[in-house]
């Protein structure tokens, strides 16, 4: 059974909902914290970094932990093609590590996350269910899944999740873009992105596909009880049928974990 840590920063809040989709995917999960000798973090053969507010978001969201020795280890770690994820806060600590997408292969920072923004202006935290697209999924481990035809409900949870970005940076690794803000039609606008992103984005692999970091929380939409039954979905849907006797767990993200699982 291939075994997954999930790095508990000071500061994080989402390790416990994140072991428990592991787990039901297959893994063999357990928490770590974010002080670990190599000899404990190189036990296992995924990784995972949670949301939450690691260091309260001091100086940026993620800055303080990208600088943990920890993340020496996930660098090697990612060298050996182990697969890594960054949720929310952990979406931002990959950022500021240059781990995504690292197009040059260097560890350069290409991208940032931003305070949100809409219609020019800034705003604050921003806690809803919105919509999302997958597309390059053949370049992402975690995304093999999933099709491009498909709408995906998924909760966020975040004040600074904007990513933040050149036209020149963004031209250099759109084939690294793995999801990106949609309307429950799956169309893009500015309307269906909630917080500014650059071209909607929402989530981001490297060039190998081996590393993924999105804003939104997957493991808060792996079980189908987890849903919301008002949102302009088919899931919503399911989830009604289940509660009147159909025997259907699994929510629309769990395919994410058990790729995962699959790739280790």
């Amino acid at each position: 059974m291939a075994r997954c840590a999930v790095i508990q920063f000071p500061g994080s809040n989402c390790e416990y909902e994140t072991v428990r989709s592991l787990c039901f995917a297959g893994f063999d999960a357990e928490i770590i914290r974010w002080n670990v000798n190599f000899d404990e973090f190189d036990r296992f053969d995924a990784y995972v970094l949670p949301g939450g507010f690691s260091y309260q978001d001091r100086v940026r969201a993620g800055a303080i932990s990208a600088k943990l020795p920890i993340l020496s280890f996930l660098k090697r770690a990612e060298k050996q093609e182990k697969p890594i994820l960054g949720i929310c806060n952990g979406c931002q600590i990959l950022a500021e590590a240059g781990l995504i997408p690292d197009v040059s292969g260097q560890g350069s920072v290409d991208i940032l996350l931003g305070r949100n923004k809409r219609q020019g202006a800034l705003f604050g935290f921003v806690c809803d269910w919105v919509f999302v697209k997958p597309e390059n999924v053949q370049n992402s481990i975690f995304m093999q899944s999933f099709t491009e035809s498909d709408v995906i409900p998924i909760p966020i949870n975040h004040g600074e999740g904007r990513f933040d970005l050149s036209d020149e940076v963004m031209q250099s690794f759109q084939n690294h873009s793995v999801l990106r803000y949609v309307d429950a039609e799956g169309l893009m606008s500015d309307a269906s992105n909630p917080n500014g992103s650059v071209g909607n984005l929402a989530g981001v692999c490297n060039a190998r596909g081996t590393v993924m970091a999105m804003m939104p929380h997957p493991e808060r939409a792996t079980f189908l009880y987890q849903v919301p039954d008002w949102i302009d979905s088919t899931w919503a849907d399911q989830k009604r049928q289940h509660m009147a006797g159909v025997d259907l767990e699994y929510g629309p993200w769990f395919p994410l974990f058990q790729s995962m699982e699959k790739a280790c």
